[in-house]
């Protein structure tokens, strides 16, 4: 399996389920990032032998195209790919915000590139692999605000001037996730490839007791997302158990978007 982001806050929950399932994992982020301690901890635990880490930008494709020859000569043609890679944009910690007409080209058009231009370029080149080996499995990792704009109100009481609103891209760019998983799946149903995304809700980790109190207000299941809630679903969707699905979008949270 090839994960990628997986020095991230999700990229190590995806790892250790494919890793726990019996898989390798071949875990991609870019240059220069500094591994993680929920990295180093599956290392110790599962070995060099089982977890590879190696590096490459998801918007160069020669970087993909090096990493794709390294994973096949570690443990050969991937099966299973995690689009896993992306970027958001925060509250700033000098809290200082943007207004709406005030939020740089630049943010958004980053956010659009490394997520969603990003994630097809990866999928070009692993995926490439995969349809011309006859077989695979990609998962896109998408997001609830692929399908609802982010609510303001969650974020009101977070001292920055002007209140902190988040940029209009990551939403823009996980709906483009979704579209683009229902275009490739139909690109490479004939090949023997399926693509499906998961789209977790709000996954606990760190946020202020304000912001977890509104959220799971939002929530029907009254709560925020764990890791053990998204294992399941991966390994659903990279498993032989979902051998007939392709081109859906799992949503994981706990109903947020239900209303």
């Amino acid at each position: 399996a090839v994960v990628t982001g997986a020095q991230g806050k999700l990229g190590p929950i995806w790892v250790e389920a494919l890793l726990a399932a019996g898989a390798s994992v071949f875990a991609l982020d870019r240059p220069g990032i500094a591994v993680s301690a929920d990295f180093e901890r599956l290392a110790a635990r599962f070995g060099p032998g089982r977890l590879t880490p190696a590096s490459a930008d998801v918007c160069r494709r020669a970087e993909l195209e090096a990493a794709l020859e390294q994973c096949r000569q570690r443990f050969g043609l991937p099966t299973i790919l995690v689009n896993n890679a992306g970027i958001d944009a925060p509250p700033s910690a000098d809290g200082k915000g943007y207004r709406l007409e005030e939020i740089p080209f630049e943010t958004n058009l980053r956010i659009l590139e490394v997520n969603a231009a990003g994630l097809f370029l990866v999928t070009q080149v692993f995926g490439g692999a995969m349809a011309r080996a006859g077989r695979g499995a990609v998962i896109n990792i998408g997001s609830l605000y692929a399908s609802v704009s982010p609510d303001a109100r969650l974020y009101d009481h977070i001292p920055m001037t002007p209140p902190f609103i988040k940029p209009p891209a990551y939403g823009a760019s996980k709906a483009a996730v979704i579209n683009l998983t229902k275009y490739l799946s139909a690109h490479l149903a004939p090949y023997g490839v399926r693509v499906n995304a998961l789209s977790p809700g709000g996954v606990l980790g760190g946020q202020d007791p304000e912001f977890k109190r509104k959220f799971c207000e939002r929530v029907p299941l009254g709560r925020m997302a764990t890791a053990d809630d998204l294992r399941g679903p991966l390994l659903f969707l990279a498993s032989r158990a979902s051998d007939y699905v392709t081109g859906i979008n799992l949503k994981v949270d706990g109903g947020f978007t239900v209303w």
